[in-house]
């Protein structure tokens, strides 16, 4: 892969090498060797130069790889002379990231959402490609060469485009509905958010009990999940996992998976799940603080959960925990999720805990049940028919129960 020099942009990039592997891995792909390479520019017909593609022609006809993957983004042309260079198949990072997200997705919308993505990668790439074409099927055809069949089979990928477009547009209502039917009871929203294979479904498994799918591989969550969670002060809150950031994700991703983004736009709380483990954490932290920034929520309420010091040595996993502010847990072994759960409760925006001293007749058993099952009691005392009580409460429980009296924070 081509990279300019400099010791540390050296280092960095090698570890960006690393991680494409990985999404090859992820996208079902066997590694067979990787190229690095240092040079003063890019060039601007093949972006690594007529002698290094001659090389890798050859190592991967010795190796008999059947692709060949770079770690960035190729224009049309770029990929076209690369591929006739190298007879491979040639893939470029958002390509890759494609393959992955159309392995993962599991939901109607997510499945067309990657489609989308698929057909406006693809359409500036339509001319010089052949027959290759029609190993996208979904009924473009086999492809023969010619202007009029170019032009035939641009028409009628923007007419797919279209139809998805709408169809997306469609099931975007559908949730708006949704999410509006669950706003009217007063449950805020927490969205866990974070580099890819962080452990952020993992962290929403133990969390809400469910049994979200945890992989090891890349972008194994692309469907937004959401559960509800009972905090200590009997407030529920409503915890949705989405899918996890990775550096130079494709604009065109950000825009078509709304869905598990608008989890996190709508999030009165946000959970930034870091892999305190990796040694890359904090080049990954400040990835996902740009992709934060992009969809305009930098300023949300939000906590930094550093997940996996289970697999730290023992001593410095007891340093951290010994208490430093920060929030450091094991999703897996559950360590300090108890804590991660005080501190949502603490941070909640949405349905405040209040502080109430009232009366309550004794022989109103349903009240003083839920005041019990749905609030923490301070104190209580019994005058004549009457219970006097001092009880800690969500705000619309408060409001349920009709309680005339002056409230002050818990």
């Amino acid at each position: 892969m081509p990279h300019l020099p400099g010791v540390d942009a050296c280092q960095a990039e090698r570890e960006s090498l690393a991680e494409l592997e990985e999404l090859a891995r992820s996208a079902g792909a066997e590694v067979a060797g990787t190229i690095f390479q240092l040079r003063d520019g890019i060039d601007p017909a093949t972006v690594i130069g007529r002698g290094k593609v001659e090389e890798v022609k050859n190592e991967a006809r010795l190796r008999k790889a059947a692709a060949v993957v770079f770690d960035r983004n190729l224009t049309p042309v770029q990929q076209r002379n690369l591929e006739r260079g190298t007879e491979c198949r040639v893939i470029d990072r958002t390509q890759l990231i494609l393959d992955i997200f159309a392995r993962h997705a599991r939901s109607r919308e997510g499945q067309l959402q990657v489609e989308l993505a698929q057909l406006n990668y693809l359409l500036p790439r339509l001319t010089g490609r052949g027959t290759q074409l029609s190993r996208l099927g979904g009924g473009i055809g086999t492809r023969g060469p010619g202007e009029q069949k170019l032009e035939t089979d641009r028409r009628r990928i923007r007419d797919r485009v279209r139809k998805i477009g709408q169809s997306i547009e469609m099931l975007r209502r559908q949730r708006s509905l949704r999410r509006e039917a669950r706003q009217a009871v007063p449950l805020g929203a927490v969205a866990l958010v974070g580099y890819t294979n962080a452990g952020k479904s993992t962290l929403f498994n133990a969390l809400s009990r469910a049994t979200v799918l945890v992989s090891p591989k890349m972008f194994a969550t692309l469907d937004p999940t959401v559960r509800a969670v009972r905090l200590a002060s009997h407030r529920r809150v409503l915890l949705s996992d989405t899918v996890g950031f990775i550096r130079d994700l494709p604009p065109g991703l950000l825009a078509a998976f709304r869905a598990t983004l608008e989890e996190v736009q709508e999030a009165a709380l946000i959970l930034h799940v870091s892999d305190i483990s990796n040694p890359r954490h904090a080049e990954q932290d400040a990835e996902v603080e740009k992709i934060l920034a992009e969809l305009g929520v930098e300023d949300r309420p939000r906590l930094h959960v550093y997940n996996k010091i289970d697999r730290l040595p023992a001593d410095e996993a007891a340093a951290l925990l010994a208490g430093n502010g920060n929030l450091f847990v094991s999703a897996l072994t559950g360590t300090g999720l108890e804590e991660l759960l005080r501190r949502i409760d603490q941070a909640m925006p949405v349905d405040p805990v209040v502080r109430l001293r009232f009366r309550i007749p004794l022989a109103d058993g349903r009240t003083l049940a839920l005041v019990h099952a749905l609030g923490h009691v301070l104190h209580s005392e019994v005058n004549d028919s009457q219970m006097a009580i001092e009880v800690e409460l969500p705000e619309s429980v408060a409001r349920r129960l009709k309680v005339r009296a002056t409230t002050t924070p818990a």
